[in-house]
């Protein structure tokens, strides 16, 4: 019957046009279940519908964090500005050019305009808003500060995905001149190569070492291209899906992204500012510690992280202090560790642990300013020495020839 009942409520956009008392034209825009409904209203309202078109909605595309982030700081800031709630999620999901968020939203607000809270219609929804979310927005409704928890909600999120980025550029810029300097290297092996063997063939003379070392290893790219490419492909789309679906295989690769010369260091400073800005953010909106401790491990965004925090809540909800929990699992550094410390004897910990994620969110940036101008030189060697090493080799023959002459 839930089924049923929710195929019946569901509504859609239509645009009508029509003539007020006054026969004045008049156009506009109303949700709907059916075309009957909207005739029905207009009539209610003294217009007299002269054409109704359902608006079409595309497929749209997926639902990205940023997404998210981007409406809370709407509806935040709507909020502020005195919009009633049902009034904002329409601006905002009208204004949205994502049609997969405008249909998201257009969801949740029949589902507020029936009675259900904002925070109930968000946990609908798992996939989007998380428990730090929705915990948050409830806390806000509860104490009559939604304006102001979306605010920090909205603080929060732009933070972490401008975190979240630059890891991203941090890591990703190595990777993919590694990946464009391996398809030139191929396309060097396969096309050029053959090209100057078939020049030493009629030498008649014996070649250098090195000539042959790549000449061998262009064969073997000629005959077996598809299968080092398919190999290759394959193997990281399967190891993205193992990493993906597999628990152990996640757990794994988080120890070993935080155990990385350089980017370990860059990827444990990240995970503590989030861990730090998340838990400030949670005790500031009044959330009580055990319940606030569910959502900051997730979104540490590292399972060495998460399984820390499952150990701090447990010892937390049994009467030790929270430094001395997160001592006791000796992941946190010792700035951290003071500065809760000093949050619990001063009763301010929301305060001490957002002044230590915003330090450890400066680290960040300088760790990826510092990794990015580091990696370009570096990347240039290795690229000279792989590139040049090949021309190198293949030109060797001709300076010996050229010597005997």
């Amino acid at each position: 019957m839930a089924t049923v009942q929710s195929k019946i409520s569901k509504e859609f956009v239509f645009e009508w046009e029509g003539k007020d008392r006054n026969g004045k034209l008049v156009r506009g825009e109303m949700r709907a279940g059916g075309e009957h409904q909207v005739q029905a209203s207009l009539r209610r309202q003294g217009v007299l519908p002269s054409k109704i078109k359902k608006r079409r909605m595309s497929s749209g595309k997926a639902i990205k964090p940023k997404d998210m982030a981007i409406f809370t700081r709407q509806l935040a800031t709507m909020m502020k500005a005195g919009v009633p709630l049902l009034q904002a999620f329409d601006i905002v999901g009208r204004g949205n050019p994502n049609p997969s968020v405008t249909r998201l939203l257009n969801d949740i607000r029949t589902d507020v305009e029936t009675g259900t809270s904002l925070s109930v219609a968000f946990r609908k929804y798992p996939l989007y808003f998380d428990n730090l979310y929705c915990n948050l927005v409830e806390a806000g409704e509860s104490a009559g500060i939604l304006d102001q928890l979306l605010d920090r909600l909205a603080v929060y999120m732009e933070k972490t995905e401008a975190m979240k980025s630059k890891i991203k550029s941090a890591l990703m810029y190595p990777i993919s001149v590694l990946i464009v300097a391996f398809v030139v290297t191929a396309v060097i092996m396969i096309f050029v190569v053959p090209a100057f063997k078939e020049v030493f063939s009629n030498f008649g003379a014996d070649l250098p070492g090195p000539t042959l070392a790549v000449i061998a290893m262009s064969e073997i790219f000629v005959k077996y291209w598809w299968l080092i490419f398919g190999g290759i492909g394959g193997g990281l789309y399967f190891f993205m899906q193992a990493w993906k679906r597999n628990q152990k295989m996640q757990q794994f690769m988080d120890r070993l992204l935080l155990k990385m010369p350089i980017f370990g260091i860059l990827i444990d400073k990240s995970c503590t500012a989030r861990w730090t800005r998340t838990l400030s953010t949670m005790f500031a909106a009044g959330v009580p510690l055990v319940e606030a401790l569910d959502s900051v491990g997730g979104a540490a965004g590292n399972w060495v992280y998460e399984s820390a925090t499952l150990k701090i809540q447990q010892e937390v909800s049994t009467g030790t202090a929270l430094t001395t929990a997160m001592t006791n699992v000796n992941l946190f550094p010792s700035m951290v560790l003071q500065m809760c410390a000093i949050g619990e004897e001063s009763g301010s910990i929301d305060h001490m642990l957002g002044k230590a994620a915003d330090f450890y969110e400066a680290e960040v940036d300088d760790m990826v300013a510092g990794i990015s101008s580091l990696m370009e030189p570096i990347i240039i060697v290795i690229l000279g020495t792989v590139i040049g090493g090949i021309v190198v080799a293949m030109y060797l023959p001709i300076f010996k020839l050229g010597q005997v002459v």
